[in-house]
C-alpha cells in the first residue's frame, strides 16, 4: 500500500551508511516494513534506531494480549486524530478482536463507548485519564494493577506514550497511507505565532 508525506523519500542509493544500517534493521525486524513514522524518522538514524526498537517492544513484546495493545494504538491514534496510525492499526485491531463497535465508536470520537469486555473499558479509561489530566488517580491505578499487574501497568503507560510520539510524527510529516480516503476529518491548522 502506497505512502506518502511531507518529507522527502529517501534514495536507498544516495543513503547514508546510517540511514541503511537502520533501514535493514527495520526491514529485517517483526515490522518487515517501513509504514507509519519510519519515513520520518529515517531521516534521523539515531531516533530511528532507538524508537523502532522501543516501538518493536511496545507493539510485540509487553505482557499484554495484542487486543488491548491494539486497543492502546487505536485510542491513541483517535485521541490524535492520526490518520496513518489509525488506517494501519484498524484492521490489526479488528482481526485481533477489538470488535466493531467499539472501533466505530473510537473513530466517531465517543466520550463514552460502550464495552463487551472490562479490561477493555480499563484500558480506554486509563488512556482517557492519562491524555486529559495527565495523571491516573490512586483508584484507577489499584484497579490496573488488580486487573493487568504492575509490569503490564508500566508497559501500558508505554505503548501509549510510544504512540503519542507516533501519531505526532504521522501529523506533523503529513503521513498518509493508501488512496487517499481519511478516517478523521482533518481540523484546521492554525498558522504559527513568530
Amino acid at each position: 500500500m502506497s505512502i506518502t508525506s511531507r518529507l522527502p523519500a529517501l534514495d536507498v542509493a544516495t543513503a547514508s551508511p546510517e540511514q541503511r544500517r537502520v533501514l535493514d534493521a527495520i526491514l529485517a525486524g517483526p515490522r518487515g516494513n517501513l509504514d507509519g513514522p519510519f519515513l520520518a524518522w529515517v531521516h534521523s538514524p539515531e531516533l530511528a534506531d532507538h524508537a523502532q526498537r522501543l516501538g518493536a517492544f511496545c507493539r510485540y513484546g509487553t505482557r499484554l494480549e495484542l487486543r488491548l495493545t491494539e486497543l492502546a494504538i487505536l485510542f491513541t491514534a483517535s485521541w490524535w486524530q492520526s490518520q496513518a496510525e489509525w488506517q494501519i492499526h484498524e484492521p490489526i485491531a479488528r482481526e485481533a478482536g477489538v470488535s466493531a463497535s467499539l472501533i466505530e465508536a473510537l473513530q466517531e470520537g465517543h466520550q463514552e463507548p460502550t464495552f463487551e469486555r472490562d479490561d477493555e473499558a480499563l484500558v480506554v479509561r486509563l488512556g482517557h485519564s492519562l491524555y486529559t489530566t495527565r495523571r491516573v488517580d490512586d483508584a484507577l491505578y489499584a484497579e490496573a494493577v488488580e486487573a493487568f499487574g504492575e509490569p503490564a501497568v508500566v508497559e501500558l503507560v508505554g505503548v501509549f506514550g510510544y504512540y503519542a510520539l507516533v501519531a505526532m510524527t504521522l501529523n506533523v510529516f503529513a503521513v498518509r497511507r493508501g488512496d487517499g480516503a481519511l478516517p478523521f476529518p482533518e481540523p484546521p491548522v492554525r498558522p504559527s505565532r513568530a
